[in-house]
Parts: C-alpha cells; structure tokens; sequence
C-alpha cells in the first residue's frame, strides 16, 4: 500500500498545478471520488511528459457544470450522465477506475473494520431512525462487542455529490423505506435529526474524525488517508465483507459496460461471496467536437498513458484499474467519437 508520505505529495502536487495555469496544459474539474490517483497519475505523467494536469476537486455536480460551461477540458462525475444527456450535450463518458465508498466511524473502541453492519441498518442510521450507537439492531450484527450509549451523528455531503449518488444508489437497492422516503442522487434531503455536512470527501471525513460518535461516507483512499476506521458490510450473498482492491473488483466482475448509453451502469449491491456492495466507477465527460481539439487531444494522451501506466498506482491506493480489454474498447468505441 502506498504510504501517508507519498499520498501526501500526490495530493499536494495536484493542488499546486490547480493553482498554477501557467505549467497546466490540461484541465479537468469534478468528482472528488478519483483525486487521489488522478494527483498521482499526473504527478507521473508530468515527469515524462512535460504536461501538466489542472484537475479541480470540486465535487460531481461542479465537475458536470464546468464542462457543459466549456470552461474546462473534461469533467469528472461519479454519478453518470444518461444517454439522453449526453446526446444532448454532444458529450461522451466513459469510465477510468474503480472504487469503493466505505462508511466510516469516529467510536471509541472501534478499530478499522470491526463494526458491522447490514444495508437496512445502515439505511435506518442515515435516516435516524436508529439513533443511538447502544441501539438493539446494531448490537445483534455486532455480538460481544461493548456499544455506547451514545448519539449517533450522521455527516453526509453538502455538495452535490457522484460519492453520494454511489451511497444512495445502494441505500436505494437495499432498503424500500429509504426508496420511498429519501430516494437516490447526487444530492438529497437528508432525513436524520443529528446531521452535518461535509464538502467534498475530505469534508466528510475531516467531520468524521472530529465528531465523537459519528459515522459518515468517503472513497476508501480518504478513509485510509485520515486513519479513520471503515465498517464492515454484509453483501447480498449475506457474508460481511471488509472494503479493498479486490473486493471492488469482484463487485464488477461481471460489468456489462456497454449494456447502457455513456457505459454509466450501477455497481453496488452486486453478487458475488467477496463483493463489497457499495463499489462504484468514476467517470469522465468529453466533447464529441471540442473547442479547443489540441488541449482535447492532450487529455486523452494522459489517460491513455495512464491506462497503460497507472494500473499499479491505482492498486496502491486501494483504487482498481479498469483491464486492458475495456481501456481498449473506450479508445475504439468511445474515443473515436471525439474530433481530434
């Protein structure tokens, strides 16, 4: 696993070349779900390239604003456009990497991975009508375990969200209360009494690790990051799960990418004994016929090259490369669409 120093610098690289045009050559903005390895890729990439990334970790919903503004080169979303849209827009989507969103937990006692928890509870968490940590539906999943009587404090997003979009898709599959109620999105009104919200997922997790007796969702690189403690889930096979690399990639296992326009398909609440039910892809949006097609071109070099290059990077940061055979199906049937 890559250590906190090195994921440090990536990230730190990242901001730096976001808060300087002048050695940027591309420009992307969007979903905080794939900074961390986009920060890496680019730091790599510079150093044989000579080009660097500006790439603005602003959320999902950001990301999907700024491109269809023409004020960026690509956009990145975790919550994928419909085909409709994307033929409106004159846009293509097409994913870079995997993950997975993890619940996190700031209670005494709890080491990373030994809360348990199933889809419903979690739902009736979120919703508040599970209220307190003591509570007789959490105890049962976590038998022998001393819970406090404590409150729970549920930190969610307050951007719009492709990391919640993820989240509530899950929730959505899992708990009919939670459909009708609440719903699935990159934004939603949050129903739990005791709740904060975060920008971005270093928000949440900055909550999390500040606010005893809170539980909140991340991308599992900022749970590692901040040395905060995920839980466990079961999965639809009925078995308790811990999130990682492989994990991710048995939830996709059997991805039939191209069964949707703009290869936007769910992954979470997948089959599969090691599934991790709350796995997703994270995706960007390019113009069919770009307005600037040089800057355009110089995207698509970056991710081919980290396509080719990064899948190693990606692992390191709990993140899972997409296989050749995809990133080979996305230059022949998706890039082929973009004007060069």
């Amino acid at each position: 696993m890559v250590s906190f120093k090195k994921f440090l610098t990536a990230a730190a690289l990242a901001v730096g070349v976001a808060t300087s045009a002048q050695s940027a050559d591309i420009t992307g903005a969007g979903a905080t779900f794939p900074y961390p390895i986009y920060a890496k890729w680019a730091e790599e990439y510079k150093k044989v390239s000579k080009v660097g990334l500006n790439y603005q970790s602003i959320g999902s919903s950001g990301g999907i604003r700024q491109i269809r503004a023409k004020t960026v080169t690509f956009g990145g979303t975790d919550a994928p456009l419909s085909g409709a849209d994307l033929e409106k827009d004159g846009l293509v989507q097409f994913p870079t990497v995997l993950g997975g969103v993890v619940p996190i937990v700031n209670l005494d006692g709890f080491k990373p991975g030994e809360m348990r928890l199933t889809g419903p509870v979690l739902a009736e968490i979120f919703m508040g009508s599970i209220a307190k940590w003591n509570d007789p539906k959490i105890a049962a999943i976590n038998p022998g375990k001393k819970l406090p009587d404590q409150a729970i404090t549920v930190v969610h997003r307050a951007d719009g969200s492709g990391t919640t979009f993820i989240f509530t898709d899950y929730l959505n599959e899992v708990s009919k209360a939670w459909a009708d109620k609440v719903g699935k999105g990159a934004a939603v009104k949050w129903p739990a009494a005791s709740s904060v919200g975060g920008k971005g997922n270093e928000g949440v997790a900055a909550n999390v690790a500040r606010v005893k007796g809170s539980i909140g969702y991340v991308e599992f690189a900022y749970a590692k990051k901040n040395k905060i403690a995920h839980t466990t889930l079961e999965n639809r096979n009925g078995i308790f799960v811990e999130p990682d690399d492989t994990t991710f990639a048995a939830a996709a296992a059997n991805a039939d990418w191209f069964s949707v326009p703009g290869m936007g398909i769910s992954l979470v609440n997948q089959r599969g004994t090691k599934a991790w039910p709350i796995t997703g892809a994270t995706f960007v949006l390019m113009y069919k016929d770009p307005a600037d097609k040089a800057a355009s071109n110089e995207a698509l070099k970056f991710f081919d090259w980290s396509f080719k290059n990064g899948k190693k990077m990606a692992e390191e940061l709990d993140y899972v490369a997409l296989p050749d055979s995809l990133t080979k199906a996305i230059t022949e049937k998706v890039w082929k669409q973009i004007a060069r």
